[in-house]
């Protein structure tokens, strides 16, 4: 009786284990980002990263990283495989375009959702920020 009832607790807990891990990817909501002192961008899209270096735009982007990409690319941006390791995005023109494009749309490969799209989620301003703190990251550390 006393093996029935752990085998049966051990399943649960496996049970529990498992069912809590096998959503996580992308299960979350979307959290806001406090852009408070950061300089508004306005309506027009931008291509390029227009606080690279701002410490308060780093700060910002740590917290709206952490709330809405680490689930998928890892704590510090250091992926665990799931998503892309966003440490080795060119700090560039080129880098910043593709992210601007990534976060916006999303990414959607034969009907998966492998990214969802955060444009009318977070701002402009969130997503540059969220970009200027990747971009502080060291990509050896």
């Amino acid at each position: 009786m006393k093996l029935t009832s752990t085998l049966s607790l051990s399943f649960l807990l496996i049970g529990i284990a498992v069912s809590s891990t096998s959503y996580a990817h992308g299960d979350g909501a979307p959290q806001p980002v406090d852009t408070a002192g950061l300089e508004p961008l306005g309506e027009e899209w931008l291509t390029k990263n227009p606080y690279r270096d701002n410490e308060v735009a780093i700060e910002i982007g740590a917290s709206g990283y952490n709330s809405n990409c680490a689930r998928c690319h890892g704590l510090d941006a250091k992926s665990g495989g799931i998503a892309p390791d966003l440490r080795y995005l060119e700090v560039n023109a080129e880098g910043d375009e593709w992210f601007i494009y990534r976060i916006r749309n999303g990414a959607v490969r034969n009907g998966v959702t492998y990214m969802p799209k955060f444009e009318g989620l977070i701002s402009q301003e969130a997503m540059w920020a969220i970009r200027t703190y990747i971009d502080s990251l060291d990509e050896d550390s």
